[in-house]
């Protein structure tokens, strides 16, 4: 029975590449990797020769037989295109399926975007919520945003540098200004950390939406506690983020285990904070549906 290894690649300086992944890459007869082009450039560049199949999001569930095939014939590592397959990248379908067939899997350390931005911001003392790349729109954006407004601790997340802007004025929007970080080109040479509150970060991406590769670190909420902790202030925060009042009692009664019902009268009347611009989260009235609403 093969192992699965679970090689850590440089998220930009290939200086941070490990010994033990090189010496994985090496000795492994294949190599599943995101991008066979961009992993092939770091295998040249450390004069490695071991043959490579692609596996990325697109072709996770066609690959999976031939994989564990692989996998017992002889050991396979995965890589995803820069730190650790699995987190915000391929290779969970893969890990589960290797787990469930009695394969042996070993993680092999080393570069991590989320690790290096907790670490610099600054921001994060104790528990953080790693959030990964949010829901592009629609409601599981929106329950995202307000499960993670509602915990109180600080949130990590991963932008396109397209969207940063946006997703800065939406931050601002559901959870009020907290103090962030923006981090940009981690490792690399033209590497940047912008710190300062949500609103002052908004203001300066309407001008200068950034290039690169962009992890945005939230700190807590000021009182430093989980807003779950008063129920009215729950259901206010899930209002905001932009959830309707039935959207707020499920999310609420799954965090608090309170009856359903009982949650939906109260966020049908709890203050919603006005934290957006005009027609924003947060800025309809009390108890006002969205187009296309559920009402009960």
């Amino acid at each position: 029975m093969g192992t699965l290894h679970l090689v850590a690649t440089p998220i930009g300086n290939l200086e941070d590449i490990t010994a033990r992944a090189l010496r994985v890459l090496a000795e492994v007869p294949l190599i599943a990797a995101e991008d066979t082009r961009h992993t092939g450039r770091l295998l040249a560049h450390f004069g490695i020769e071991t043959p490579m199949i692609s596996y990325h999001a697109h072709n996770e569930r066609a690959r999976r037989e031939r994989l564990l095939g692989a996998l017992g014939e002889g050991d396979l590592a995965l890589v995803s295109d820069a730190g650790t397959p699995g987190i915000s990248d391929p290779g969970r379908d893969l890990v589960a399926a290797a787990l469930d067939a009695g394969h042996r899997v070993s993680p092999v350390p080393g570069a991590s975007a989320l690790t290096a931005a907790v670490a610099a911001s600054g921001l994060v003392a104790g528990p953080f919520l790693a959030l990964g790349f949010l829901p592009r729109e629609g409601s599981g954006r929106r329950t995202a945003l307000a499960r993670a407004g509602a915990a109180g601790v600080p949130v990590v997340l991963f932008e396109a540098p397209g969207r940063v802007g946006a997703t800065v004025a939406e931050l601002l929007a559901a959870w009020g200004d907290r103090p962030a970080v923006v981090l940009r080109e981690l490792t690399k040479r033209h590497e940047e950390m912008l710190r300062g509150c949500l609103s002052q970060l908004s203001a300066l991406f309407d001008d200068a939406p950034p290039r690169g590769e962009v992890v945005i670190v939230v700190g807590s909420t000021e009182e430093g506690n989980a807003v779950g902790e008063d129920i009215d202030a729950l259901l206010g925060g899930l209002r905001a983020a932009g959830l309707s009042p039935s959207q707020a009692a499920r999310e609420a009664a799954v965090m608090t285990g309170r009856p359903r019902s009982e949650l939906y009268d109260r966020a049908r009347q709890v203050p919603v904070a006005v934290k957006g611009e005009p027609g924003g989260p947060g800025n309809r009235r009390d108890g006002e549906p969205r187009d296309g609403e559920d009402q009960e």
